[in-house]
């Protein structure tokens, strides 16, 4: 790995316009996956409709969520970001939807929630996978209808905003197991946007230090001008498990001690374990497994017209079993397909 440097000139990060504060408006790229990610993301900006990101922590969600609002009709509006994992299913449903005086002891006043501070503007629902099935089906309606109710509301409300979301986690699994309301997946997942792990898309590695090291040398009044080339090195050979945020954080540790032994860390071994096991032989074999019975029920459904009862009796189970089964898929005659046939997928 030789003459590794940060004085590439700035035409190699595209995108990389800035806005009137000088903040970044999208990624500091150079991949072609996340040039063309970037590119549909401008195109579909336009359309308001939902648009399902996905990644690992810290490869920039957030980010691109962001670049949808700005290059969207909306962009004049309010974006509001709502991290579904970091409040309780009680706490976040008054969060997104507000209250009225009185729904509950502590409510001495009325509160607007995030959809209606989001009207005419984005809700990003960042990690939506966490959300519980309750909000589930009251996102399903916002997004049905464009209303809700506030808590202990007697008249709905209703809202004129586009939803964005972003999860970790593998949502078509979580459907799978009954985590996550089938029929919500499929409203969200109009467009499904992928980004690639930062080990996917080494080559951005130097341009990512190069933009963190101009934008924070200055915030810590550091004396560094430029990073070790045995650090640079270190940097693009790391598998970066916490991705953008985690080399992020690594300049800036840098930049405030640069005497600190940051190489030893990034050549640990230990540190670079892959973060994604391969799936078990016996867990492959399990969800294939469901898959297939799924199938069946499907197709025996549809020969019956959807009987349920002489559905259950062709596959000799009992009615009770049968309609466990369909509850736990989220299967029902509105919604009978498990692939969503005109989804558009960005991976």
């Amino acid at each position: 790995m030789n003459n590794l440097e940060l004085s590439k000139p700035h035409e190699e990060i595209k995108p990389f316009d800035r806005d009137r504060e000088g903040t970044t408006q999208g990624f500091v790229t150079s991949n072609p996956k996340m040039l063309r990610i970037m590119d549909i993301a401008r195109r579909v900006a336009q359309t308001d409709v939902p648009i399902l990101i996905l990644g690992e922590s810290g490869v920039g969600k957030d980010v691109l969520a962001s670049y949808i609002h700005r290059h969207s009709d909306r962009a004049h509006g309010p974006f509001v970001r709502v991290n579904c994992a970091a409040l309780p299913a009680e706490l976040l449903e008054s969060e997104l939807f507000g209250y009225e005086q009185g729904a509950f002891t502590a409510a001495d006043r009325s509160k607007p929630g995030k959809f209606e501070l989001a009207d005419n503007g984005t809700v990003f629902l960042d990690e939506i996978g966490e959300m519980s099935p309750h909000l589930q089906a009251k996102l399903l309606h916002v997004l049905q209808d464009g209303e809700f109710s506030r808590l202990g509301a007697r008249w709905p409300i209703k809202v004129n905003v586009r939803i964005l979301a972003a999860t970790n986690r593998k949502l078509q699994e979580a459907v799978l197991r009954g985590e996550f309301r089938n029929d919500l997946y499929f409203r969200l997942n109009v467009i499904t946007l992928d980004i690639p792990p930062l080990r996917e898309r080494r080559g951005d590695i130097l341009l990512l230090c190069k933009y963190f090291l101009e934008k924070y040398r200055k915030k810590y009044a550091s004396s560094v001008q430029a990073f070790p080339q045995d650090l640079l090195e270190a940097c693009v050979w790391y598998d970066w498990p916490g991705n953008v945020r985690q080399l992020e954080n690594i300049v800036k540790r840098q930049l405030i001690l640069p005497d600190g032994d940051i190489i030893s860390e990034l050549r640990s071994p230990r540190r670079q374990v892959p973060i994604q096991c391969e799936p078990s032989l016996k867990e492959i074999g399990g969800r294939a497994a469901e898959e297939a019975e799924k199938n069946v029920v499907l197709t025996v459904l549809q020969q019956t017209g959807w009987n349920r009862k002489e559905s259950a009796r062709r596959l000799h189970i009992s009615y009770k079993a049968f309609r466990n089964k369909l509850k736990r898929w989220q299967l029902s005659r509105e919604c009978p397909k498990w692939q969503a046939g005109a989804q558009i997928r960005v991976n």
